[in-house]
Formats: structure tokens, sequence, C-alpha cells
């Protein structure tokens, strides 16, 4: 058989196959990453200096603005770098910039500008100047934050319409944040700050039961001719998105009917003077809770007490048990003259309570949106004047 391997000749360098052929070019390799890395570092930290015997690096902090933006800021780092023998020689300059998107709050500063009429203002944020400022100067201490190095603190006055136009409009937190120029995140934490701030600082104040209760019956009294009135009570339910437990008892039977799709919610029963102002909240209970259970564990019925409710009635719907101190039409079928004209008399109390209620979901639009958070915002709704 011929031979067809071909033969080597004198000027033929022999083909090394183990890899060691290449050991110089895997060094000078190694010895660039090195030094790449150690670059990398020393960008991190500006105070680093090495003094080798081939080589020395040193690293100059320089601060720098970009396109006249004050937002926007460059922070430079210079590179002197002396390359030894077979080294690779490394870029000079290695800039890292510290971005932050630019974003407009022309529309905050013309809203908050002192020419801004009042009614425009109302129509927007659902409330007066006074309320508006009010607000802020109880709230100030709680929500002011300091300004950074980065940026300058967001103020109070700005913090507090964020919350309350995501309330009044229930905008997607993306409207909210291209509107006054915030993030979006920045956004929602803003709003879960100041609702919190609202629960403890303003809550004890407004949200309560009164005092004296003369004035009251007197109201109730000349809506209906009955006397001891004090307060009227309702419940509605506030749409959420189906939980992750539980689910069947936020299950709504009544939505997802009219819906036609699963619907799930959570309730808000409150009592109102005869003003329509709220006195008493018990919001988070399953949507598929009856209303006689809710008012069970209801910190008011925990509440009532001896001489408490001594010669005074809450009115309330026919879902609730007739109590000591509750009020509750006759649900018989054949009432007579006397029970129908008493049903008639509670209606008129009850519809002061139902009034309430479709104010505050009129005026707050976020209860009216199936959301994750809804439930967590309705105490502080319920008790802006």
């Amino acid at each position: 058989m011929t031979n067809c391997r071909r033969k080597r000749g004198n000027g033929d360098e022999p083909k090394v196959r183990n890899g060691y052929g290449d050991c110089n070019d895997t060094n000078k390799k190694r010895s660039i990453a090195n030094k790449l890395t150690f670059i990398d570092a020393a960008i991190h930290d500006p105070h680093l200096l090495v003094n080798g015997d081939n080589d020395e690096v040193k690293v100059e902090p320089q601060q720098a603005q970009v396109d006249g933006s004050e937002t926007s800021r460059l922070f430079k780092w210079t590179v002197h770098h002396n390359a030894g023998a077979g080294d690779m020689d490394v870029s000079p300059q290695q800039q890292r910039r510290m971005w932050v998107k630019d974003r407009s709050g022309t529309w905050w500063k013309h809203c908050s500008s002192p020419d801004y009429p009042e009614d425009k203002f109302r129509s927007h944020f659902q409330m007066g100047w006074d309320t508006f400022d009010m607000i802020c100067d109880a709230l100030g201490s709680a929500i002011a934050k300091e300004d950074t190095p980065l940026r300058p603190a967001i103020p109070v006055r700005q913090r507090v319409a964020v919350c309350v136009w995501r309330l009044a409009t229930g905008e997607p937190l993306r409207a909210v944040s291209d509107r006054f120029g915030l993030g979006l995140s920045t956004c929602q934490k803003i709003v879960l700050e100041v609702c919190a701030a609202i629960r403890q600082r303003l809550m004890p104040h407004f949200l309560r039961w009164p005092d004296q209760v003369a004035a009251f019956k007197g109201s109730f009294m000349a809506i209906s001719d009955v006397p001891d009135v004090v307060g009227a009570m309702y419940s509605t339910h506030v749409p959420i998105i189906a939980p992750k437990s539980w689910v069947s008892r936020y299950y709504n039977i009544g939505w997802s009917k009219r819906n036609k799709k699963p619907s799930f919610s959570t309730t808000l029963q409150g009592v109102v003077d005869p003003n329509g102002i709220f006195t008493d909240v018990c919001i988070g209970w399953p949507g598929a809770m009856h209303d006689d259970k809710i008012l069970v564990n209801s910190l008011l019925h925990q509440q009532v007490g001896p001489g408490m409710m001594s010669g005074s009635w809450v009115v309330g719907g026919s879902s609730y048990p007739l109590m000591d101190w509750l009020l509750v039409p006759y649900t018989d079928q054949n009432l007579s003259k006397e029970q129908y004209m008493f049903n008639e008399k509670l209606a008129k109390l009850q519809r002061v309570a139902v009034d309430a209620f479709a104010r505050l979901k009129g005026r707050w639009k976020f209860l009216q949106k199936c959301r994750g958070d809804g439930p967590r915002y309705a105490k502080v709704m319920a008790k802006v004047p």
C-alpha cells in the first residue's frame, strides 16, 4: 500500500499539539485580564493607588455635568497606566455616568401656583385649598424627607397631592407618574406613606364616636320623627383582585352574575351622623360574609357597653339583627299599617347613610375600580372632610 503521509522537509517546523507552544500568548492574555480587572476595581474606589515595578495605575476622580442637565451627572475617572514590555495599552479614560430620567413637573407647578383657580383645584383634588393646606400641615413632620447629594427631596405638598390625586381620580400609577414628573415606584411609595400618615395623624381626630349626641338626636328627629337616633348604619362592597388565599370567602355572587365573570370584593361598614359624616368605619372583612357577622366582629359592637348607648339608637337595614341599641325594619310579608309606617320612617333615616356612601364612592373613584390595594385606603377616604 502506498504511504500517503507527506514527508516533512527540512524547512518545515514541528506542530505542537499539546498547547505548550501558545504559553506566551496565554500569559499575555492573563496579564491583560488581570490589569483590566484591577482598573475596574480602581474605578469603583478612586482612592486606590498601586505602585509596581513595571506599571503604575493612578485614578483621579472628576465630576462634571452633561448637556447642562440638573438631574443628569457625569462621574469621570482618568486612568494613567504605564505599560510594561509585552503588555497591551489600556484606554486612557473610562467614564461612568449616574443617570436619572428627566421628567417634567410643569403640570403640578401650574396647579400649585397661588393664582390657580380654586374651583379647578377642587374639581381635580375633590377638596379646597383650606382642606389641602390643613392636611399638609398635619402630615408635614411625618412624610417630609431630607435632600440627598443626588437630588432634592420631594416637597410635602407634592407628596400629599400625589396621594390625593391617586385616590380622587383612580388613575393608574403610570399616568400619575407622568403627570407629576416622578418615578413609578416613587408614586406608589408616596401613596402608601401618605395614607399611613393620615391614618395615624388624622383618623383619631376626625373619625370617632361623638361625645355630644343631643344635636344628632334633634337632627334625626326632624327627618323622620323617630326619637333618640344618633346614627345611621350601612354597608357596601369594594371591588378587589382575587386574593391568593381564601378565594371563596371574597367571591361576590351578585357581582359575578351581573358582570358574567368571577368578581371579588371586601366589605365596608360605616355609621354616619345627620350630616353624612362618618363616625365609625369597619372594613376588610370578606365580601361573602353576611352583614350580621360583620357587625358582631366590628369594633363598634365590641365597644358598645353599659351606658354607651343608653337612651340612643342606631338605625340599620334589614340585613342587620335587632339589638338593644340597633333599630331595624320589620321583615314580615304581611305588615300592619303601623309597622309599614315605621319601616317608612326608618327608610328615611337609612337614606342618609346610603347617600353618604354614594358620595364617598363618587368623590373617591379609587373605590370603584378593581385593585389589590383598594381596601387599605378606604378608611383614609372615609374621614376626609
